[in-house]
């Protein structure tokens, strides 16, 4: 699955053309590397992605096509959560 259309049913995201903005921005990265939009988000994968000051830190734990809002959250695992003081 692309990695625009995967932040958006993991509900990271709200909008698919927001994830889309955020990835052409370069604030998706992957082992110190910035991702497209059109990067296939695979199981075990590392994300980072900031959202103005603070930054987020993700593992995928599920690739699906259809999540309800309240599994959403299962695809995902927060690893860390960034926040300048």
């Amino acid at each position: 699955m692309r990695l625009d259309k995967w932040l958006k049913v993991s509900r990271l995201i709200k909008r698919r053309s927001v994830a889309n903005e955020v990835c052409d921005k370069e604030r998706v990265t992957m082992d110190g590397r910035t991702l497209k939009a059109s990067y296939e988000v695979k199981v075990g994968d590392v994300l980072e992605i900031r959202f103005g000051p603070r930054e987020v830190k993700v593992e995928v734990l599920a690739v699906q096509e259809h999540v309800s809002k309240n599994d959403a959250s299962a695809m995902y695992r927060e690893l860390t959560k960034k926040t300048p003081c």
